[in-house]
């Protein structure tokens, strides 16, 4: 694994734009697909996505995990699916490199196959690992065999790409500690955000004088939601200061419910909403909020919600790590407290909420720092560099 300078310029080795082939059953619309694929189109590369649909939602592969496997209907729908893209890839142009889109456990056997028939080289955006994210999710309690298959399955996948794409240096730790697969077959490719949509609006007035903490994501142990609201209870007697939680997910329910008990006023909930929706909550925030939560997964990750913050030049709050640190650092780029601590987060809000410089600073900080390396067109840059490598 390398980590080379944003500023590199792109590797070329023909006249041609590179010609890449985005494979799989990947989730389409997933940020990190979006980006990684728009990155490549911003510096030149021509992309064509070779898709099928064989999920329904993150709850459908929990059902799949804890059981639904072994009914004849989930294979058929799996058989139909490839099909499909075998049908798809036969028609396609010819092409440089295959890559495969997050989450691609499953696609990695047929990809293999493909590219070698093409005689071109396999890329895999790993971005995650599936077989961690089921015992986060407490999987291996529903169906513990199951669980055990994926693992295998993934290990194996992980050996067949000529090149595996990950995000942060802590993620390839845990994939050489749990797989054996050996550093160098890494790159790293960071999270970003989209700049088309998430860019700086100055302070957009809402419609009362309220210090406004936002939180948008998905509510699960990795984000640590329940210690944002433990931080509310906290600074339940700032009048002037409301909680805006945005998103859903399974430990919605709970936090609602602790909100309940606590008598808390000082949170408002709103679903989930569409990016350029999202965008205006965050203008009208006077601080953002990262993730909290102290699982495996929040510790080796930078989440999309980080990088969006910077990217609209608003003060950020995170919970520390070595990954959030390999980023950030604390003070400059964002204030980072302890995890899963709801006090420390608290701490924090007001820390920030009274020293109006140290907020401006953070944000104007932040910026210069995703607009230096973690735009589409840097993170694009990085990504198409390390394809025409493999192709050479």
């Amino acid at each position: 694994m390398r980590y080379i300078s944003i500023q590199s310029k792109v590797l070329v080795t023909n006249k041609k734009p590179l010609r890449v082939c985005y494979f799989g059953t990947y989730r389409q619309y997933y940020s990190r697909n979006q980006m990684m694929m728009a990155g490549l189109r911003i510096n030149g590369a021509n992309v064509v996505e070779c898709h099928q649909t064989l999920w329904h939602g993150i709850e459908d592969r929990v059902r799949v995990v804890s059981g639904v496997w072994l009914h004849p209907s989930f294979w058929w729908r799996v058989l139909a699916a490839y099909w499909k893209l075998v049908r798809s890839f036969s028609k396609l142009d010819e092409f440089d490199v295959l890559v495969i889109g997050y989450p691609g456990q499953m696609d990695v056997f047929l990809a293999r196959i493909l590219s070698w028939l093409k005689h071109k080289p396999l890329v895999w955006d790993v971005f995650m690992s599936i077989y961690l994210i089921s015992l986060e999710r407490g999987l291996d309690k529903r169906n513990k065999p199951a669980v055990k298959l994926l693992h295998f399955l993934e290990g194996l996948a992980l050996k067949l790409p000529n090149k595996l794409i990950i995000d942060t240096r802590e993620y390839v730790k845990w994939f050489t500690q749990n797989y054996k697969i050996r550093s160098e077959r890494f790159e790293l490719v960071p999270t970003g955000a989209d700049d088309r949509i998430f860019k700086p609006m100055g302070k957009i007035p809402s419609v009362d004088a309220k210090f406004r903490v936002l939180y948008a994501g998905t509510f699960i142990p990795n984000h640590g939601v329940m210690y944002i609201a433990e931080a509310a209870k906290y600074l339940r007697d700032e009048s002037d200061t409301v909680f805006e939680l945005i998103g859903t997910g399974p430990d919605l329910p709970m936090v609602q419910q602790y909100v309940r008990n606590n008598h808390l006023t000082n949170i408002v909930f709103f679903d989930w909403m569409e990016k350029d929706q999202l965008s205006k909550h965050i203008g009208q925030a006077d601080v953002c909020l990262g993730a909290f939560g102290s699982t495996p997964q929040s510790l080796m990750t930078v989440q999309n919600k980080v990088y969006e913050t910077l990217a609209m030049a608003k003060p950020l709050i995170s919970g520390d790590s070595v990954a959030v640190r390999q980023v950030l650092t604390h003070a400059e780029h964002a204030y980072l407290c302890e995890r899963a601590n709801g006090q420390s987060l608290a701490e924090a809000i007001m820390l920030l909420k009274n020293d109006s410089s140290l907020r401006e600073r953070i944000a104007r900080n932040g910026y210069t720092l995703y607009e230096g390396q973690y735009n589409l067109s840097n993170i694009g840059k990085r990504f198409y560099s390390y394809l025409v490598e493999v192709i050479k």
